[in-house]
C-alpha cells in the first residue's frame, strides 16, 4: 500500500492541468474542475451535510486553488490530494464559522453512511479495491470507539475539542485514542 501511496505523481493528468492553471491558462482550469470537483464536492458534502453550502464552498476551495496552484508542491503529494486538502480545511473552516454564530453541527448515527462509502470519499484514488478493502476491514477490526473517533475526526470533521467533550474526557485522551486507533490502522494494513 505505502508503494502505492508514495509513487510519483509525474504521470498524473491533473499534474500538468494543474501547472498550467499556475499560469493562469483558463481552459487548463476549466478541465482541471471537471476533472476534480465531483471528488471534491463529495468530500464537503460528506462535511457539511448541506448541498447549498457544499456547493457554496466548492466554488471558494477552487478560487483558493486558482490562487494558490503555483504554490502546489508535486514532491509533498498528488495535486487531488493537495485539493481535497484545501477542500476539506474549507468545509470545516465554514462549519466552524457556523457552530461560532450558533448554528451547531448535529452528528447522529443514521448520518454514517457504510464505511466503504465514508472512506471512498477520502481515499487517494491511486488505492484499488483490494488495499480499499483491506482498510474497511481494519476499521470493522478496531474497537467500537476507535473506529468511532477516528471516522468523527477524519471523515465527519470533528475536532479534538468537539470529541472531547461528545465523549466527557480530556482532549489528551482523544489525542492518545486517535493516535493508537492511526497506529493499529498502520500496523493492521501492514500485515
Amino acid at each position: 500500500m505505502t508503494d502505492l501511496m508514495s509513487s510519483s505523481s509525474s504521470n498524473d493528468p491533473l499534474l500538468r492541468l494543474l501547472q498550467e492553471t499556475a499560469s493562469n491558462d483558463r481552459d487548463a482550469f476549466r478541465l482541471l474542475y471537471d476533472s476534480s470537483s465531483a471528488k471534491l464536492f463529495g468530500v464537503i458534502l460528506r462535511i457539511v451535510k448541506r448541498q447549498d453550502l457544499a456547493e457554496e464552498i466548492l466554488q471558494e476551495t477552487y478560487l483558493i486553488i486558482w490562487n494558490k496552484a503555483n504554490s502546489y508542491n508535486p514532491s509533498l503529494g498528488r495535486p487531488l490530494s493537495w485539493m481535497m486538502t484545501i477542500a476539506r480545511n474549507k468545509a470545516l473552516d465554514t462549519l466552524r464559522g457556523l457552530e461560532a454564530k450558533s448554528q451547531t453541527f448535529e452528528y447522529s448515527e443514521s448520518d454514517d453512511a457504510p464505511i466503504q462509502s465514508a472512506l471512498l470519499a477520502i481515499i487517494p484514488e491511486t488505492l484499488d479495491s483490494t488495499d480499499r478493502m483491506s482498510l474497511q476491514n481494519c476499521l470493522n477490526e478496531a474497537t467500537e470507539q476507535a473506529r468511532e473517533s477516528v471516522l468523527l475526526a477524519y471523515i465527519h470533521g470533528f475536532s479534538r475539542d468537539e470529541l472531547a467533550a461528545r465523549y466527557s474526557v480530556p482532549v489528551n485522551t482523544i489525542k492518545t485514542w486517535l493516535r493508537r486507533a492511526l497506529i493499529d490502522l498502520k500496523n493492521c494494513l501492514e500485515r
